[in-house]
């Protein structure tokens, strides 16, 4: 298997730290000795460097872990031949042109669907075949077309399966599209080409990749994660560094940087790994099958966030195509609208005004009902704070968190919540607890709510143990969140439930091929009786959003949490 990294960042930055231990694991700390590569964007041009040489031992790695190229979005590789020789067209990052955008591509993994013959005149020997059936020449080895895809234009040069799902991939993007994407259309696409690539070969394949789309984008797709008792790299980590800025320490060479010597408050990185690249820094591992979008320094994993980019000005840049539209009110996220209303009505019997499509941001919101819901409130995966423009009247003290820093401060600048934390959602009530217990002040909350978290979460058990313990600590609460629900039929074409490895299924949850877990109706119910929850309110079938077009359904739930005797509190 080989190892991938990657960077995007805020403001051009050079990769050079992160590069100088990466570069070790091609033969000196590492085995990846056959090959590596780069792929660097520079406005709309892209600067590569190959080398069928270990990088460790490799001139040009050298060279170019001195030379200071600042960029916005990079991708290096490091090979370890599974398929393919040991030779410089079967070196990654692969790069096309399409639509008048380089894009580049590394894989690391195996993909038995798009394995390719040993002896290259058995699919490289004339015309297509005719049936649509592959995209490799007229052989009985044809490789699989994706999406809508007919016709081959794009063909791999070398032996790899990777080289060969790139060209699949932007084949049936080319099919799918005739003006240029927005970026939620793209994500949803790019999400469904990979769930193609997996599906029906789930336990074979490991199909780890970045995929960049010009100088500011990157996906990142990790199929399928950290395997027990395996020690080959199935999965992908990430990071983001962000103000202030702390001193981070490589893991494969004796070096460390302090960051907040060399960067300012204008810089934002965030660097994905195959494994974690320094020792003292937070790595966060990627879900079963999740596709992140990074832009800015930051990951994005929901359409109305990459909406929100292409709302900005970042979207995908041509001269060559023309770009698609975006309708304005596409892509809404109306989840905290939808909570609040069903809260007002489990509370106070009456929703606080008419139902509508949605509401854009900067429109005013109609008073809440009933006056103050609570005292102290807590909004667990705040985002943006676009919930929080929704509660905010419905309660005395409104609390934020969320682990993106970037959107904590879009949240903090919307100026609807008193105070914002950044970090899980699960251990800042924790922490609130400890403070509480420990006399030294009050975190506690009567009011949690979570919009669009729990798509998430797996295992909602601990959430729920910590707020329950959160809300009696102050005499009993109210609980309310959303949850997409199993049903009989699979969502969406790319929302289908895993099948055979996911040990979650038997417990109430499984995860999508979305990378979006969906719960158990059952499940939910029996987590609130356990830990002492009424259920207040219980919606059936409501549309939470729309993905590709498609509506997906789940549940608005409110749970009360009665009052602890004081016997009981001791």
């Amino acid at each position: 298997m080989c190892q991938l990294m990657g960077m995007n960042c805020a403001t051009p930055t050079d990769f050079n730290f992160s590069f100088r231990g990466f570069k070790c694991r091609g033969g000196s700390t590492d085995i990846h000795a056959h090959g590596w590569g780069l792929a660097i964007y520079e406005g709309r041009g892209v600067r590569t460097f190959h080398d069928p040489l270990p990088c460790a031992q490799s001139p040009i790695a050298d060279m170019v872990s001195q030379y200071p190229i600042k960029t916005f979005n990079m991708m290096a590789h490091i090979r370890y031949a599974t398929q393919g020789g040991v030779s410089l067209e079967n070196v990654h990052p692969f790069q096309r042109e399409m639509w008048g955008i380089q894009w580049t591509f590394a894989h690391n993994g195996e993909v038995p669907k798009f394995t390719l013959p040993k002896n290259p005149q058995e699919s490289f020997n004339g015309q297509d075949g005719g049936d649509g059936g592959g995209c490799c020449g007229n052989s009985d080895v044809k490789l699989p077309m994706l999406g809508r895809c007919t016709e081959a234009i794009y063909h791999p040069v070398g032996d790899t399966d990777s080289e060969a799902v790139f060209c699949a991939m932007l084949n049936a993007l080319r099919a799918e599209f005739t003006t240029l994407p927005t970026l939620p259309v793209l994500y949803e696409a790019v999400q469904r080409l990979s769930c193609e690539i997996v599906s029906g070969e789930e336990k074979e394949t490991i199909f780890n990749f970045l995929l960049g789309c010009g100088q500011f984008t990157m996906f990142a797709f990790s199929w399928p994660g950290a395997r027990e008792g395996s020690k080959v790299w199935n999965g992908l980590h990430y990071l983001v560094r962000y103000p202030p800025f702390k001193t981070a320490e490589l893991s494969d060479v004796d070096y460390a940087v302090d960051f907040n010597q060399t960067n300012d408050e204008n810089d934002r990185v965030a660097i994905i790994a195959t494994k974690p690249l320094t020792t003292n820094e937070n790595w966060k591992e990627f879900e079963r099958g999740q596709l992140l979008m990074f832009d800015n320094g930051l990951p994005h994993s929901r359409p109305y966030e990459c909406a929100g980019i292409e709302r900005s000005g970042r979207g995908l840049s041509s001269r060559a195509m023309m770009k698609g539209t975006m309708c304005p009110n596409q892509y809404q996220y109306n989840i905290p609208k939808l909570l609040r209303k069903a809260v007002c009505k489990a509370l106070h019997g009456t929703e606080d005004g008419e139902e509508t499509d949605g509401t854009s941001e900067g429109e005013e919101e109609e008073d809440c009902c009933g006056g103050f819901w609570a005292e102290r409130a807590v909004d667990l995966g705040c985002g943006s704070g676009l919930s929080g423009d929704q509660f905010r009247q419905c309660v005395g003290h409104l609390t934020g968190v969320d682990l993106n820093p970037e959107m904590a401060k879009e949240a903090r600048d919307r100026g609807c919540y008193d105070r914002i934390i950044v970090g899980d959602a699960e251990c800042i009530l924790q922490y609130g607890e400890k403070i509480h217990n420990g006399h030294a002040g009050t975190r506690q909350y009567d009011f949690v709510f979570a919009c669009d978290l729990f798509a998430y979460i797996g295992d909602l058990r601990p959430m729920f143990n910590t707020v329950q313990r959160s809300l009696d600590t102050r005499g009993g609460g109210t609980f309310a969140f959303s949850a997409e629900i199993i049903t009989n039929e699979p969502l969406m074409d790319d929302c289908r439930y895993q099948e055979g490895e996911d040990k979650g299924a038997a417990a109430g949850f499984v995860m999508q091929s979305c990378a979006r877990f969906a719960h158990k109706r059952w499940y939910i119910r029996s987590l609130a009786e356990e830990f002492g929850f009424e259920t207040l309110l219980s919606t059936e079938s409501t549309v939470l959003r729309q993905h590709d077009g498609t509506d997906v359904v789940g549940a608005l739930i409110v749970l009360s949490l009665p009052a602890a005797s004081p016997d009981a509190r001791l």
